[in-house]
């Protein structure tokens, strides 16, 4: 009709079905195995490490201002939550500036101290090191206030009770403290793997995968993980998006896999619960 604009349908010169065929190269192929097998573990290690840390931090800080004998207990609990508070970019970026090797306020405290200038961005260590423990200071408050609701809500009379027995400080929070917080903070442990193992932004921002591995056929970092990985193989310089995104597939399997079996320890952990 006059006065609508009508629709063309642009089609490709030709076409190939490839199938499995970006499958077939990654596990065939070893030179593209091998620094996805190595992605993967850091993957998994980083997801899993930032989940202990920043829990245990959290934990503990809950821990040490639920005492009623430390004072300006709101006040500290709201200085803590700074580093969650501030936008994560932001406070990447000023961690990027003081964990600088030639001018980071850090590396030259250091150096000062010490006489060794850490190599942040040069060295495959130092690098994980300085990603575990900038997510460390953005993801403990969280943890923090999550651990502090939880302990609120266990009734003191199970403590009373326990002490009666003869239960110890440590034996009180093995058998009572930690199960019963584990059944409340169990599933938001969940998704602090799950949020880790996909944590694009902390990664990108803070080394941009650095330092490079020597001798892949692919652009790779040693502190990349799967999904930077997966970008810089689909948008970087060599754009290979069937082998992008058969990663993706696996990164899927990978993530539902371990949801499902980290949904099923947290109905053990409710039943623990229930039994104390």
């Amino acid at each position: 009709p006059r006065g609508q604009s009508r629709a063309q349908a642009l089609s490709p010169g030709f076409r190939v079905s490839v199938g499995l065929e970006n499958f077939q190269r990654l596990i065939e192929d070893s030179r593209l195995l091998q620094p996805l097998i190595r992605v993967f573990i850091w993957t998994v290690a980083f997801a899993a490490l930032s989940v202990l840390t920043t829990f245990t931090m959290g934990l503990f800080m809950a821990i040490i201002l639920d005492d009623p004998r430390i004072p300006a207990r709101k006040l500290w609990r709201s200085l803590i939550f700074i580093p969650y508070a501030i936008p994560g970019v932001i406070g990447i970026l000023v961690w990027n500036g003081m964990l600088n090797q030639n001018l980071g306020l850090i590396t030259n405290f250091i150096d000062d101290l010490t006489g060794f200038r850490v190599p942040w961005s040069t060295n495959a260590d130092w690098a994980r090191i300085s990603i575990l423990m900038v997510n460390l200071w953005l993801g403990y408050p969280y943890m923090m206030l999550i651990s502090s609701g939880a302990l609120q809500a266990i009734p003191s009379e199970i403590y009373e009770a326990a002490a009666v027995d003869g239960a110890r400080s440590w034996q009180r929070f093995i058998n009572i403290t930690l199960p019963l917080l584990l059944v409340t903070v169990g599933p938001l442990l969940i998704a602090s793997f799950v949020f880790n193992f996909n944590n694009y932004l902390l990664i990108e921002v803070l080394t941009e995968g650095n330092p490079p591995m020597a001798g892949t056929p692919t652009p790779v970092g040693h502190t990349d993980i799967l999904i930077t990985y997966t970008y810089s193989l689909a948008f970087g310089d060599r754009a290979d998006y069937g082998y992008a995104s058969a990663i993706t597939i696996i990164i899927f399997a990978v993530v539902l896999v371990i949801t499902l079996l980290q949904f099923r320890f947290t109905r053990q952990w409710e039943e623990v619960g229930e039994n104390v």
